[in-house]
């Protein structure tokens, strides 16, 4: 049995999800200009039709146009925003993998015009 698990938990299908690898704005950056969009890149190719991602002010309201995309070979997410005014925003996502996956997360990043 516990050759069995061991097998089953060093398998590369148990540890294949699509984690957030890096995005921009960066996770938890201050930024000096508003971004026109918002990118995240996945460790995995995501499925278009179950994956969405939505960026909030502080306020939370929905501060994105809903026109997210994939790029590349799927494993990149982007959605424009509007014109931004300084203050924290808040990127919410949840994917699901081409494996069947589901993750999800958020982050915030803040504008601050100098």
């Amino acid at each position: 049995r516990f050759l069995a698990l061991l097998a089953l938990a060093s398998s590369p299908a148990v540890w294949a999800h699509a984690f957030l690898d890096h995005a921009e704005p960066r996770v938890g950056a201050s930024v000096g200009h508003a971004p026109e969009r918002v990118t995240l890149w996945f460790t995995q190719p995501l499925e278009a039709a179950f994956s969405w991602v939505k960026v909030y002010d502080a306020s939370g309201r929905q501060v994105d146009r809903g026109d997210k995309s994939l790029e590349g070979d799927a494993s990149v997410m982007r959605v424009s925003v509007r014109a931004l005014a300084p203050g924290k925003y808040r990127v919410a996502w949840r994917v699901l993998s081409t494996d069947a996956h589901v993750t999800e997360g958020d982050f915030t990043f803040g504008l601050f015009r100098l």
